[in-house]
Order: C-alpha cells, then sequence, then structure tokens
C-alpha cells in the first residue's frame, strides 16, 4: 500500500514483485521494523472483541458529480476520492484519499498481500484514508502513530463480471505507461466493497511499500468480492510500470507477508474458523452426498435382508404347521 499525496509519494520498489524486498530496509528503515503490513492472519490465535464497532462507510455510494483522477503511477493503479467520503465506527474521523489494488502475475489466482491462513487470493483493494481530526493531509497523518485507517478487500474470482470494478477496470488501457493519467465518471464506491462490513480483522500496522511507516489501522473485511477472470486478466496485462518502450509489466505489486510479532489481531465476530474454496465446499457436499448415498443402500440392504429372513421363518411355520396337521 502507498500513498501519493501532494509532494508527498510513497512508492513500491521499482522491481516487480517480492524481488527487492529484502533490501528495503537499507534505504527505509521502518521496513525492518517489528510491525509491519501485510500480514497472515491466522484465524486459531486472533482475539474475539465484542467492543469493536463496525465500519461505517459515509458517502462511498454517493461521491458527488466532479471526474475521479485514474493514474498509472508505475507500481499500480491509484483512483483520487474526494474529501466527502469519510469512516465512522473508528477512533477518529478517517476522510478517504485514494485506492488502488495489488495483484500477481499473468494466469496467477495468488496476488493480494494479507492471506488468511496462509491463503492469497487473486487480488486485493487498499482504500486509504487519513486522520483529518488531528492532521492536516494524508502525508502529515502518514508518520504519526494510527495516522492512517486503511480498508483491505480481499479479492477472488467469480462466474461473473463484478460491475462496480468495472468503472475501474474497463478504463485501464487508457492508462498504460507509468504517470498516465485519465479521468472516470463518478460512481458508487460502496459497490468495491463487500456487501457484510460487519465481520472484520483490526490491527495496528503499516505501509506495505516504503518508507513503511508503521502508522496504519488496518481493518481486513472476512468477506470476499468476486471478479471475474476477464477482469483479472485485464488488471495482470494491461498496465506498464515505465514509460518508455518496450513496456515493462506491472505485475507482482504486491509484498509478501511480515512476522506478526507481539501484536495482537482483534476480529470483530467469533465464528472465525478456515475458510473454505468453492471449490473445497463442492468437494465437501459430493462426499457428503456420497456419503448419505452409502448409507441408504446399506440401510436398504439390511431391511432387504431382514424382510427375507422373516419371509423364510413364515414360510418354514407354515410348512411345520401343514406337516403336522397331515400326520395327525
Amino acid at each position: 500500500m502507498g500513498v501519493t499525496t501532494g509532494h508527498m509519494k510513497l512508492h513500491c520498489s521499482q522491481t516487480p514483485g517480492p524481488h527487492g524486498q529484502d533490501h528495503w530496509p537499507t534505504s527505509y528503515p521502518e521496513c525492518g521494523g517489528n510491525a509491519q503490513s501485510p500480514i497472515d492472519i491466522r484465524t486459531d490465535s486472533v482475539m474475539f472483541d465484542p467492543d469493536l464497532p463496525a465500519v461505517q462507510p459515509h458517502g462511498y455510494d454517493q461521491p458527488g458529480i466532479e471526474p475521479l483522477e485514474l493514474r498509472n503511477n508505475g507500481h499500480t493503479v491509484q483512483l483520487s476520492l474526494p474529501p466527502t467520503l469519510h469512516l465512522g465506527g473508528l477512533p477518529q474521523k478517517y476522510t478517504a484519499a485514494q485506492l488502488h489494488l495489488h495483484w500477481g502475475q499473468k494466469g496467477s489466482q495468488e496476488g493480494s498481500e494479507h492471506q488468511i491462513n496462509s491463503e492469497a487470493t487473486a487480488a486485493e483493494l487498499h482504500v486509504v484514508h487519513y486522520d483529518s481530526e488531528s492532521y492536516g493531509s494524508p502525508s502529515e497523518a502518514a508518520q504519526k502513530p494510527q495516522g492512517l485507517a486503511v480498508l483491505g478487500i480481499l479479492i477472488e474470482v467469480g462466474e461473473t463480471e463484478n460491475p462496480a470494478y468495472e468503472h475501474i477496470l474497463s478504463h485501464l488501457h487508457k492508462i498504460r505507461h507509468k504517470d498516465d493519467v485519465t479521468l472516470v465518471p463518478p460512481f458508487s464506491v460502496r459497490g468495491l466493497f463487500p456487501q457484510q462490513l460487519e465481520q472484520f480483522f483490526r490491527y495496528n500496522g503499516s505501509l506495505t511499500t516504503p518508507p513503511c511507516y508503521q502508522s496504519v489501522l488496518w481493518t481486513v473485511f472476512n468477506r470476499r468480492v468476486q471478479i471475474s477472470m476477464g477482469q483479472l486478466e485485464k488488471l495482470q496485462e494491461t498496465l506498464s510500470s515505465t514509460e518508455e518502450e518496450p513496456p515493462e509489466p506491472l505485475i507482482r505489486n504486491y509484498r509478501v507477508p511480515q512476522p506478526l510479532n507481539q501484536r495482537t489481531v482483534f476480529a470483530s465476530f467469533t465464528q472465525v474458523g478456515p475458510l473454505y474454496t468453492t471449490g473445497e465446499m463442492l468437494g465437501l457436499g459430493v462426499g457428503i452426498l456420497a456419503g448419505c448415498l452409502c448409507l441408504l443402500l446399506a440401510v436398504y440392504f439390511i431391511a432387504r435382508k431382514i424382510r427375507k429372513k422373516r419371509l423364510g421363518n413364515r414360510k418354514s411355520v407354515v410348512f411345520t404347521s401343514a406337516r403336522a396337521a397331515t400326520e395327525a
């Protein structure tokens, strides 16, 4: 996750993907800190917090009438958000600044930064906000404890096209090269979020790109959103990380999970368990169905055997009775 506002540019290494990340602390000491992001959220060790209020997005369904700026900054696609959007349910009022995406390489369905039980998803959306009650700008807030609040939304591949994400993805061909900018008609940003926001994880972390300031209050939603395979391919294949030709593909712009160290991850819900993929759920359903059929067949054959035995006993009794009558 990076923040680009005003004169401040917090950005990814120009080397795509995980390569070079080990060297970040050399130039940016905070990248070697003990409260870095992203993390692998282990659901068996999170702590349920009944006092966590629900995240309340205000204004996201009506972002105004002004077009929104969509930019290829060389390491991600970034959409600027108007200051009329803000979050409730957090310690302070956090005003929206921008949103951007992280994804993997062509053909991969592992490109998210956060993982749940070591499972990555195809991509991840970050919606960046800053504490506008305490600080005058995102760049000022980015260097202060909990100066930023970021929503993390895990994206997986589904069967149908997601119309909300198409508001962004359909314009990528206009910003193929680094520093290209286009304007996008306003749309309901709320449509990019999961429908249900009640289930989420909360922890203190950092920017996921240099300078890795440890100033982020993270909210990672348990529910995922889905885009089509075609939409994921647009994200993986359209953009370049350079201005010149031939283009260098903009791919694998995610950071690998960082150590949790002594931090606690809180959950807003108690039903925390392993997340099953659609394929796993289908396999589980088929297995249960097969088991039920086997059980029914076993019951059927046992009942049939018992019935045969009873009929045999009845015939034996009839035969014995008839024989006794004849002898008499």
